[in-house]
């Protein structure tokens, strides 16, 4: 009789390394039998066994956010048999999550995320403790929230929380796995200075946040939602390798996966002698002031914009006058292409962003001397400011641009229109 082929596990023995690393967590007394009966193919793993179930059993985790990588992270945590997760989450579910979030459902929309996750993760191991943190962290909450946990996992998808989860882990010893998507891309490390003395932290890896506007987030840019699923299975590999003390840690380790190459590749990071927080001479002391560190805009959009903003109710009356001929002004999206395909405020052109910045939408433009005004929008406020600036500069200096954008107009105006 021939062996059958198809078979779920590949049927091979091959030698396997095991670094010298302490796990994380000691072993918990004994798995009863019904645990040993679910984690029976984590038992026969010689690298995990008994000892590395126990311990995992034992591990306290939270989890930071239930949103797109939370929600991977958080189900394969469960199954793995992680003894208490932790769930820092406040928003609640919405529609367009579903594409990505696969922790929560469409009876979920409306829902707080981590009551929802809460909910899933008890359907998927009832073994398993959830203590919700269902608020905002902040730097009033962040380290009393993080005392009492063995490890962090960082789904954020935002500069601010990624540094004040940086910071906040690294004076409280905590290592934790940080992950992030956009688009077909996503990059995953572990930071953990307090296991070893040439280990770098995230701001040996990222010394500054990036320009005001210059990245976009997921929910500008988009991202591919089985993305979510690689880079989560990925920090949750890393978080089992931790907790049990088996192979390699991605310690001082990049690893970066281009989903449309399918390509995978692991860059080495090294401790900065110069770095803020875990250098030689460290500035950073405590927590800071995150959103000003970052930036949500630039100094330039933020002086722009201080006088020069709108509601969307102004404009609602502004398109009526000049539908009735008592007024003329140019409404500009400075959106993408795609986005302008989902949703638009009646009346406006597409001109986007990056056609301010690169100066060709000039050509596209009334000159500022002409006495017709021009009006900006974006999808919430943040663009149309960057380009507000530029026009300023550039002498227009009766532009304005609309507070909240397309979001705003949706809910407050027209909520026939789709949201994203």
């Amino acid at each position: 009789m021939e062996p059958s082929t198809a078979v779920g596990c590949i049927a091979r023995t091959p030698l396997r390394r095991t670094a010298d690393v302490t796990p994380l967590v000691e072993p918990a007394d004994e798995l009863s039998i019904d645990e040993v009966r679910r984690y029976s193919r984590h038992l026969i793993i010689p690298d995990v066994g008994m000892s590395g179930q126990k311990r995992l059993k034992n591990a306290k985790v939270l989890v930071i956010g239930a949103g797109g990588l939370g929600s991977p992270a958080l189900l394969y945590l469960a199954a793995a048999g992680v003894g208490t997760l932790g769930i820092a989450e406040f928003d609640e579910v919405d529609e367009s999550n579903l594409q990505r979030q696969v922790i929560h459902g469409q009876s979920d929309i409306g829902k707080p995320k981590a009551i929802s996750a809460k909910e899933s993760i008890a359907e998927t191991n009832p073994y398993v403790e959830v203590v919700v943190h269902n608020e905002r962290l902040d730097n009033d909450n962040v380290m009393e929230i993080f005392r009492g946990y063995d490890l962090i996992v960082d789904g954020t998808d935002n500069f601010a929380t990624r540094y004040m989860v940086n910071d906040a882990a690294y004076f409280l010893g905590i290592p934790y796995v940080w992950g992030s998507i956009y688009r077909f891309d996503g990059q995953a490390s572990v930071f953990a200075p307090t296991l070893a003395d040439d280990a770098p932290c995230y701001r040996c890896l990222y010394p500054e946040p990036p320009p005001p506007g210059m990245v976009p987030s997921c929910a500008e840019g988009g991202v591919l939602g089985v993305l979510c699923a690689s880079i989560g299975s990925i920090q949750v590999n890393e978080a089992i390798k931790l907790i049990t003390g088996i192979g390699e840690p991605a310690v001082g380790q990049l690893v970066i996966y281009d989903a449309l190459e399918l390509e995978w590749r692991k860059l080495k990071v090294r401790k900065d002698p110069n770095c803020a927080l875990c250098g030689e001479n460290p500035t950073v002391t405590g927590l800071i002031d995150y959103e000003t560190f970052c930036g949500a805009v630039s100094d330039e959009a933020a002086e722009a914009a201080a006088d020069a903003t709108i509601s969307v109710t102004t404009l609602e009356h502004m398109l009526k006058e000049r539908a009735e001929g008592t007024r003329d002004f140019l409404l500009v999206d400075v959106r993408e292409p795609n986005e302008y395909e989902i949703n638009q405020i009646p009346g406006s052109v597409l001109i986007p962003k990056g056609e301010f910045l690169n100066g060709n939408a000039f050509e596209q433009l009334p000159s500022s001397d002409s006495g017709k005004p021009i009006v900006l929008h974006c999808k919430s406020g943040v663009r149309s400011a960057e380009a507000l600036a530029v026009l300023k500069g550039a002498g227009y200096s009766d532009a304005v641009h609309v507070g909240g954008g397309v979001v705003a107009w949706v809910n407050q105006i027209d909520p026939s229109q789709p949201s994203y």
